[in-house]
């Protein structure tokens, strides 16, 4: 059997960072060349027009195994079919968790301590992601359940030996933003639609702590600009055009 070429390393800083990437292979050139790159900097709104439906979304089961890779830790499911997500009439089903910080969205320029990215594929294999902030407050359950399953080298996994309730990783108030981006990292593929939730949810400071002494000081991409894209604000069921 041929061989399979391995991807090109990348990082987070010096040679291999951000601003490189799409120098580092051919295959990561739309880091650089691309016009619709994630993440950005959400600003206030300007217009409002009727906006999108309420989020339709369902998480029955957790993640199964805990894996360190692509400089981040990620929670896998093992049941493609039990978590889903409705986009424009498509159902997407979750495959993974991944979580940056700190956060790689902003808000007016705000940035949060950790980002969850939940990634969701359809049939087609189309990505949709939903983004949840986390800020420093209260413990959060099912972010100590998930530690506590923390691989600590690169490319090993772990099972996750208590259940996570993927729904106490959500706020209550799931208002958001929707715009098309892209994947925040190599190759940073475009055609991805990102559902990114205003509010945040609380993790403590030891948690965060945690995820740092595994992962490092920081796993996230800067905001890129926005040029010609549409922001769509589902509050109050109006839609607002930001940009």
């Amino acid at each position: 059997m041929p061989l399979t070429a391995l991807a090109a390393p990348w990082g987070y800083d010096g040679e291999t960072g951000p601003a490189q990437w799409g120098e580092i292979s051919k295959e990561y050139a739309t880091c650089q060349t691309g016009i619709n790159q994630s993440p950005i900097d959400i600003q206030s709104a300007t217009t409002r027009k009727p906006g999108p439906p309420s989020l339709s979304m369902q998480y029955v089961d957790g993640p199964t195994r805990f894996r360190s890779i692509n400089h981040t830790l990620r929670a896998t499911m093992s049941s493609y079919t039990s978590n889903s997500i409705e986009v424009d009439g498509k159902i997407y089903y979750l495959k993974y968790l991944d979580f940056h910080a700190p956060s790689e969205h902003t808000f007016n320029g705000k940035t949060y301590p950790l980002e969850l990215q939940l990634v969701h594929k359809n049939q087609h294999g189309d990505i949709t992601i939903v983004a949840v902030m986390f800020d420093v407050g209260e413990p959060n359950q099912a972010i100590q359940n998930l530690w506590e399953s923390s691989p600590t080298m690169e490319d090993n996994s772990m099972p996750i030996f208590s259940p996570v309730d993927i729904n106490q990783l959500l706020p209550d108030n799931k208002t958001y933003w929707r715009y098309n981006g892209s994947l925040t990292t190599p190759p940073c593929t475009e055609g991805v639609s990102w559902t990114v939730l205003k509010t945040p949810v609380a993790l403590s400071a030891q948690q965060l702590d945690k995820f740092h002494y595994i992962v490092g000081p920081a796993n996230n991409r800067s905001p890129q600009p926005v040029n010609e894209r549409k922001i769509l604000d589902s509050y109050s069921g109006d839609t607002e055009i930001l940009y």
